[in-house]
């Protein structure tokens, strides 16, 4: 009889492959408290899908390098999509209820969503860089590197006005205005508008669970909490795509 698909050698398996025993060793919590593992898990997932929109970004922004707007118009809508899913995800955390997060929370300090690395690699490849975060971060010597080169490299941004540039340097207005002519140029600035929208709901979403949670409470890390979230509902990756719509 022939063997089917994949069954040569039987050297792998669903479990070794996606390193599933190791995953499911990373969950050490600091309390006995139930809801800690929901809380733990989720933000571990925040942080791989973290690592996928980076790759995705990255990817984008080869392809706007390379002038394929098309795959590059395929990864920034992926990173919207995986972007949605962050901010369904934080409707599992509110399952929480105060008193069940205040149980444990103490345990956490001074550790923080804010020094989540990744969370500032985004913003920087995205187009949104800020130095300050290089002295604020705790981070491993391998990430504070990272985020360092990050700071550096050419971003998204900077990629999308390059390849602008080399299209003869139109104005935002008349690639708006003239889509019969620039429609692959208008496409792409729609995607990098979802990927900026969908980033911005992530953050106002975030601050309504942190309330709903603590309150106007301190962060862990040191942060005044909600008041420093809401200050940064504001930021944008691109606000010259934002800016336009005005000058129609």
């Amino acid at each position: 009889m022939t063997r089917r698909f994949g069954e040569e050698g039987r050297e792998l398996s669903y479990g070794s492959y996606l390193k599933v025993p190791e995953l499911l060793q990373l969950q050490q919590g600091l309390s006995e408290e139930h809801d800690e593992l929901l809380f733990i898990v989720a933000h571990q997932v925040y942080e791989l899908w973290f690592k996928v929109v980076l790759f995705e970004l990255e990817a984008a922004r080869g392809r706007i390098d390379a002038d394929d707007i098309f795959f590059a118009r395929h990864h920034l809508h992926r990173v919207h999509v995986i972007e949605g899913l962050l901010v369904e995800q934080i409707e599992v955390l509110e399952t929480m209820s105060p008193q069940d997060f205040l149980a444990f929370r103490s345990k956490l300090a001074p550790a923080s969503g804010f020094q989540s690395v990744q969370f500032r690699e985004i913003e920087f490849l995205s187009g949104l860089k800020d130095p300050k975060y290089l002295a604020r971060l705790e981070g491993t010597a391998e990430e504070m590197s990272r985020l360092r080169k990050r700071l550096e490299e050419p971003t998204v941004d900077d990629a999308f006005r390059g390849l602008v540039k080399r299209r003869g340097s139109p104005a935002l207005t008349d690639i708006f205005r003239d889509r019969e002519r620039y429609g692959d140029l208008f496409d792409l600035c729609e995607g990098l508008l979802n990927h900026d929208e969908t980033f911005a709901h992530w953050r106002a979403r975030h601050v309504l669970m942190v309330e709903r949670q603590i309150g106007s409470k301190t962060g862990t890390g040191g942060s005044t909490g909600a008041q420093y979230l809401r200050s940064t509902l504001g930021k944008r990756f691109y606000p010259e795509l934002w800016e336009v719509r005005s000058q129609l």
